[in-house]
């Protein structure tokens, strides 16, 4: 008789939070957790392992920062399948959150791989929960951008958004730029800045962007540590959504007739009028759909 072996069941993925900064944070579950994993897959080996070591952990961590993330999935996938319970962490709070750790989830979903969270700390979560802001709806950015075309774009999403709240990371390098900006754009918020949360020299700076740039001065050594920045934006400084008047296809047809344009200017002009309401996507679809009713 041929023996015949069944195949393992596959492991389980666990998305672990780690502290930000206090490592009294890391919760008894996540040690547990980390402790039974037969594999630790970490941003920064030489970051997490200060961690794991206090915890009495070793001999598991495989790095998975951005620039493997691809091609470590299949190995973490493969390993997953053959029964290995795998831990995902990162340098400091949640994964995923502007961190490693996507392109493995997916895969695994796409696999039928169990997914579990192991909640711990989050720093955007954190700056939000002691903002006092209005946090009924808010939007999570990531980093605040570099360059002005791309922070023009986002400041004219913010005015036109659902939410007066968003968060965003920011490195200590580039901080005073970045609240700088406010100020030059005259943006009419209130600002919750937290530097270093939860470690024994934790410090938030309120106010205007003017007001909080001037802490920032007082203190001096501000370029140290890391940054959530939370900014709530007045409710008159929003862009309240308009109701569509006119059809595009009917704008884009006037604009062709009146200045003897084709489709592609058409959406160009309707674009460039100041009363539009329509996205540029939104015209687009509409002049498809005129060149379906003109053939």
């Amino acid at each position: 008789m041929e023996n015949i072996q069944e195949s393992a069941a596959p492991g389980v993925l666990s998305i672990v939070g780690t502290p930000i900064g206090n490592a009294g944070d890391m919760s008894q579950r996540g040690i547990k957790t980390l402790e039974e994993a037969d594999l630790i897959a970490a941003e920064d080996t030489r970051r997490s392992v200060v961690l794991l070591n206090k915890l009495g952990i070793r001999g598991k961590l495989v790095s998975n920062h951005k620039f493997n993330e691809h091609g470590k999935a299949k190995y973490f996938i493969a390993e997953l399948k053959a029964g290995k319970n795998v831990a995902v962490i990162t340098d400091a709070g949640t994964p995923c959150i502007s961190d490693p750790g996507n392109e493995l989830i997916k895969s695994a979903v796409a696999e039928g791989i169990r997914v579990t969270a192991i909640p711990g700390a989050c720093a955007a979560v954190a700056a939000l929960s002691i903002s006092g802001f209005d946090l009924s709806t808010f939007q999570f950015y990531g980093f605040f951008p570099r360059e002005n075309a791309p922070r023009r774009k986002l400041l004219e999403q913010m005015r036109r958004g659902l939410s007066r709240t968003w968060v965003f990371y920011e490195s200590p390098k580039r901080i005073m730029d970045t609240v700088e900006y406010f100020v030059q754009e005259a943006v009419p918020c209130q600002i919750c800045l937290c530097n270093d949360l939860t470690k024994l020299h934790e410090m938030t700076f309120r106010g205007t962007p003017a007001e909080v740039r001037e802490q920032l001065l007082e203190k001096g050594n501000y370029d140290k540590g890391e940054f959530a920045l939370v900014v709530e934006l007045t409710e008159e400084y929003l862009i309240p959504k308009q109701e569509h008047i006119v059809s595009p296809e009917a704008l884009l047809v006037d604009k062709i007739v009146r200045e003897g344009c084709n489709r592609k200017d058409a959406i160009r002009l309707v674009l460039a009028d100041e009363g539009c309401t329509y996205s540029k996507n939104e015209l687009y679809a509409a002049s498809l759909r005129l060149k379906e009713l003109l053939e």
